[in-house]
């Protein structure tokens, strides 16, 4: 499994089930690696006209897809059309996560809206390969660049 690309769902509401699951996989160095929150968290914060949501943990089904829904509903609601997603924390996202993300990232659009990706980590980064959502999101490296992308036509980047 490990030459290839596997995912593996264990599905529980069980915390027991889930410890036991992820103690299995773990051992067999097949789990995420490192500590992942179990929930979602964020951080919301303004760089003149562009609005910064810090994303930690996992986006899942159930808490962390809706929680990203409702934040970015309120921040379209206020008037914030420039928002740049902080994905640098995410260890984990399901398929209803990335569903969000592509639901999220058209609501905004049709808006007339921006919607883009900061410095997803290496897990965030291979789904979006591996789905091939990485050309769908501007993804931005750093958050300098970032900002300063918001100024420049739709349609360009800046070249890596």
């Amino acid at each position: 499994m490990k030459e290839g690309r596997t995912l593996i769902v264990v599905r529980t509401e069980s915390q027991e089930t889930a410890s036991v699951a992820c103690g299995i996989l773990d051992r067999l160095g097949l789990g995420i690696q490192g500590r992942t929150p179990l929930t979602m968290q964020t951080a919301t914060r303004q760089i003149g006209n562009v609005a910064i949501v810090d994303v930690s943990g996992r986006i899942t089904l159930g808490e962390g897809n809706i929680m990203l829904r409702e934040i970015v509903r309120e921040l379209v609601e206020k008037g914030n059309n420039k928002i740049l997603l902080n994905l640098h924390d995410v260890g984990y996202v399901d398929s209803s996560g990335v569903g969000e993300l592509v639901k999220t990232y058209t609501t905004v659009r049709n808006q007339g809206g921006q919607l883009k990706l900061l410095n997803p980590s290496k897990r965030v980064s291979d789904l979006l390969q591996v789905t091939r959502l990485a050309s769908a999101f501007d993804i931005q490296a750093d958050e300098a660049s970032a900002i300063q992308s918001f100024t420049r036509p739709e349609g360009s980047r800046a070249v890596a």
